[in-house]
């Protein structure tokens, strides 16, 4: 969501800059322009005219309501659903409130897990819930690796002040390299 808060946010911009700058032509054209009774760009007199003979109950006029309603509404819900994904750390003092990224715990993880001897290379993803690791172990040493790389990332978030534990997910594949 955040990702298309994005993309919407710079285009929305553009079309109220754009609109801004048409309206002050506009103004600026009609000052000049005292007796002309056309608009420069856009022709508002028509405009008017047909809007003025348009009521409420036509066609047109309450689907275009309902569209506005129902594209404010999409935009109010994209706004709510991309908060930030913070992982809530204590603080050394109850008033202070500490955050950390969920990049920098997986970082944080990633380093402990490569650290290992049979860790050929590592993955990490972390959120506030949930931490997966995915390993490469060195020649066949898979299932040995999947306890220990999972007791490291259980020691390691055991020692860190978070102040709701995530789960932990490990898996381990082999890699083929030098003997």
């Amino acid at each position: 969501m955040r990702v298309l808060l994005r993309v919407l946010a710079p285009l929305l911009s553009l079309a109220v800059a754009a609109a801004g700058v048409l309206l002050v032509l506009e103004v600026v054209a009609a000052w000049i322009r005292p007796g002309v009774a056309r608009g420069l760009v856009v022709p508002w007199p028509d405009w008017y005219t047909t809007l003025a003979a348009t009521s409420w109950a036509q066609a047109p006029v309450p689907g275009a309501a309902i569209g506005a309603a129902v594209l404010g509404l999409l935009l109010v819900l994209v706004g709510l659903l991309a908060r930030r994904t913070d992982i809530a750390v204590d603080g050394p003092a109850p008033e202070i409130t500490v955050t950390t990224s969920p990049r920098v715990l997986a970082r944080v993880v990633g380093r402990r897990v490569r650290s290992t001897d049979a860790v050929a290379g590592a993955s990490v993803t972390a959120s506030a819930r949930k931490v997966t690791v995915a390993a490469q172990a060195w020649n066949d040493a898979a299932p040995e690796l999947h306890d220990s790389v999972r007791a490291r990332v259980e020691e390691l978030l055991d020692d860190l002040p978070l102040h709701r534990r995530p789960r932990v997910s490990v898996s381990v594949q082999d890699r083929e390299g030098p003997r």
